[in-house]
């Protein structure tokens, strides 16, 4: 068991000054894998405190600097890549393909992109030729409380820490509980490449202390979450007692809309996106609406793929899907699962219980539910586990009527071959992200949601303007 009970604060990895300690559980094993400490408010206060001195300085470096250090941050990722990947297979149970090419890909991607924008981005700007003495000044927000989710560890740390350090501010990283290792080997990394002392801190913890701590303390200036839209209005609370800055990335109940003229692979390849990373993705298609005309051929096709899906053990080579987070999780989903049935949804394929030969781990079989209305609690409810809910329509119009009819707008789906269709559907959907025939969203598109799925947007520039205030200056000559 490893153990992972340091800090690192100020430039060094410290001794913490809580004493309570959690356990990180590999997901296929149900083992011990390691041992964190769970950060107090002294902890915080430490971190802040640094972060906050540090903001002096970094504030007032230039971007060239800045630069140089996140481009060797980049070399760095580069050569711990196979220990990330490794990393995020323990602790969340990603299969060892997907956990190198998509769980450390993503995040290279995105350190790849923010340097892009950065080479980039003006930090003074004229307003415009109509004002020649008015300029705008895009200054960093401050002290940055950072808070990311198990899902995808190294996706969502780089969305926040690469921004942040590229725009100046200073930091206290808190990684999920559940999920940690793979951020502290980041850390490891900040600390090779010698960025100054406080500019990045990492305090490992749960919600209720560390998070709340870290929410509240009153030299923080924005708040950067990733995670549940229940743990996202807390945090809101917190952050309005002194007016922080908030970005929230929250939760979704994405709807792939299949048209009668879809492609031939819409089908599969919309519960493949689905299952994908276990279903743990706030932006997976988790109802698909399907067109009556072509419901009980789509049906029939969803049941032959999902009995043929593969579930298994991480460690093994191939196109899997691993475990669940945890136990806590797996209960979760086993409950909404039973609740399908008991609504009256007819169980295509998969159902309660863990898949054949897979009796520990939090292993779920790949379920579909057909005949769904969008009332049933599978259709409302973000389960974050392999669960498909199938819903038909009639028309255009009842299609977006029911993907819109959820408290979430993260990212819908449009499966259709006309492009005027696309365009009227597209500009109807009430979220931040629509994903047409399997095109997928750019790594530097922005990333973000409507309604309950969140504020703000990550990647690329808009990702980087999140972290920065603009500054009207007049008379500048």
């Amino acid at each position: 068991m490893l153990d992972k009970k340091n800090f690192y604060i100020n430039g060094q990895w410290v001794e913490p000054n809580s004493k309570e300690e959690i356990k990180v559980i590999n997901p296929a094993t149900e083992e011990n894998c390691a041992v964190i400490s769970l950060g107090n408010k002294s902890d915080v206060d430490l971190a802040v405190t640094a972060a906050k001195q540090a903001f002096e300085i970094w504030a007032f470096s230039s971007k060239k600097e800045r630069l140089e250090l996140i481009e060797k941050l980049y070399a760095n990722y580069k050569k711990r890549w196979s220990d990330i990947a490794e990393a995020i297979t323990i602790e969340m149970g990603a299969p060892k393909d997907f956990a190198s090419k998509l769980q450390a890909g993503t995040g290279a991607s995105h350190i790849k992109s923010f340097i892009k924008y950065l080479k980039d981005f003006e930090f003074e700007k004229p307003l415009g030729e109509h004002a020649p003495d008015q300029r705008l000044l895009y200054e960093p927000k401050g002290v940055c409380t950072l808070i990311t989710p198990w899902n995808w560890p190294m996706n969502q740390v780089c969305l926040k820490v690469i921004p942040a350090l590229a725009s100046g501010c200073t930091m206290i990283l808190k990684p999920s509980e559940l999920a940690p290792l793979s951020s502290m080997i980041l850390a490891e990394i900040i600390d090779e490449v010698k960025f100054p002392k406080g500019v990045f801190n990492l305090v490992n913890g749960d919600g209720e202390v560390t998070g709340n701590a870290l929410t509240s303390h009153p030299d923080v200036n924005m708040i950067s979450f990733t995670g549940s839209t229940r743990a996202g209005a807390l945090i809101s609370q917190n952050a309005a007692k002194d007016f922080k800055r908030v970005s929230l990335e929250l939760g979704g109940k994405g709807a792939n809309i299949i048209f009668k003229d879809a492609d031939p692979e819409a089908i599969e390849r919309g519960a493949l996106r689905c299952f994908r990373n276990s279903g743990q993705s706030c932006n997976a298609p988790t109802r698909m609406l399907v067109e009556k005309s072509i419901y009980a051929e789509a049906v029939e096709r969803l049941e032959k793929y999902t009995k043929n899906f593969e579930v298994g053990d991480p460690n093994k080579e191939g196109d899997h899907i691993g475990p669940v987070i945890s136990e806590t999780q797996y209960n979760k989903i086993q409950t909404l699962i039973k609740k399908g049935i008991d609504e009256g949804a007819k169980l295509v394929a998969g159902g309660p219980g863990k898949p054949e030969g897979l009796e520990k781990g939090y292993f779920v079989k790949p379920t579909v539910f057909a005949d769904v209305n969008n009332q049933m609690d599978v259709a409302r409810t973000e389960i974050f586990g392999p669960v498909l809910s199938v819903i038909p329509f009639e028309t255009e119009e009842e299609a977006i009527k029911i993907a819109n009819d959820t408290p979430y707008g993260l990212t819908n789906y449009i499966q259709t071959q006309d492009p005027e269709k696309v365009k009227r559907v597209a500009r109807k959907l009430r979220s931040g992200m629509v994903d047409v025939n399997g095109a997928g969203i750019a790594v530097d598109a922005p990333f973000g949601g409507f309604k309950h799925s969140g504020i703000g947007r990550e990647a690329g520039e808009h990702g980087l303007e999140e972290f920065l205030e603009v500054k009207s200056v007049g008379g500048w000559n």
